[in-house]
């Protein structure tokens, strides 16, 4: 009985380690247990996780609820799929996270007790050369995370008309030699599509200085790719979506990488829209449907060393004030 014990024990020891291996190969979670933390999770709460990746914090959630709790996590990429686990406290929605008070209404709930997301891309994503996130792979250039939807990055670049493609490069990109570099791909383009990142790559290289050529192609690609995905549209519905499913005292977690998503992220948590309009009533009494818990958490220096991509991430926790 004591052999058939220590097996068991050791089968499952093998099968947690399996998980973990395969969370650590999607994607490495960015301040885990700050994230967490930040839901103070009550053991029967009803948890949204909107970017379940590798299931990194989804797992972290599970491991914090209760027989009566229970957990969606939202990934429109098929690939997230292969990550998601079997518990009847668990439901994975495969759907942008634009839809969370949808999804939310037809599973039967009115109000859920937390909110989190973590806006960065997983690991995954750029090191699977052949979906076209990355430079560092000859593919075709697609930068889909939904691959069922129509719009992909050879599209934009071929399609865009100068000014769209300006524009997207200054405010998705942060580069100050927007116009220049998109006015070279509306060039290039003329001699024939632009249809892979390799060829964009080598077209855009020229016109950044060697010194920052990795960070200027990575604002690049990242630009096309928030277009291409609609991320900014998205992200203002998400939050629309998750004040109206907060429950009174609920918590909003989120990781964001970019200064946009971080910008609009405070202007709903101060002001309660994305236009950081603050609203005053006849008596001069700002109301706001979020209140910011603590202040702004960055990952520290042990955290950036062991996973680099982490380095521009600001995590925000808010909670739903009474209504």
């Amino acid at each position: 009985m004591m052999r058939n014990s220590r097996k068991c024990s050791t089968f499952a020891t093998l099968i947690v380690a399996r998980m973990y291996t395969q969370v650590e190969t999607y994607h490495t979670p960015v301040l885990l247990k700050e994230t967490v933390d930040g839901l103070d999770i009550r053991p029967d709460g009803v948890y949204a996780d909107l970017t379940f990746g590798g299931g990194g914090h989804s797992r972290e959630i599970m491991n914090r609820l209760g027989a009566e709790g229970h957990l969606y996590s939202f990934d429109q990429d098929l690939d997230a799929m292969k990550g998601t686990f079997d518990d009847p406290r668990f439901t994975f929605v495969r759907s942008n996270f634009r839809y969370l008070e949808n999804w939310m209404r037809y599973y039967g709930h009115e109000k859920i007790d937390g909110v989190m997301a973590d806006l960065g891309v997983s690991s995954h994503h750029f090191d699977e050369g052949d979906r076209g996130f990355s430079f560092r792979y000859d593919a075709p250039l697609d930068m889909r995370m939904n691959q069922r939807a129509r719009l992909t990055a050879a599209t934009v670049v071929n399609e865009y008309t100068e000014e769209q493609l300006a524009d997207i490069l200054f405010i998705y990109g942060e580069l100050k030699q927007s116009r220049r570099l998109a006015a070279a791909l509306v060039k290039a383009r003329k001699q024939g599509a632009v249809s892979t990142t390799g060829q964009l790559a080598d077209l855009l290289r020229p016109l950044v200085g060697r010194d920052r050529e990795k960070k200027d192609l990575a604002k690049v690609f990242q630009a096309l790719r928030i277009e291409v995905n609609g991320e900014m549209r998205a992200l203002r519905q998400m939050l629309d979506a998750a004040t109206h499913v907060l429950r009174p005292g609920g918590r909003l977690v989120v990781l964001t990488y970019h200064s946009l998503e971080d910008r609009m992220l405070k202007n709903m948590i101060r002001a309660g829209n994305i236009e950081g309009k603050v609203e005053q009533d006849i008596f001069g009494n700002t109301h706001s449907p979020l209140k910011a818990v603590g202040k702004m958490i960055t990952p520290g220096s042990e955290e950036q060393q062991r996973n680099p991509r982490s380095r521009s991430a600001k995590l925000r926790i808010a909670e739903r004030t009474e209504e």
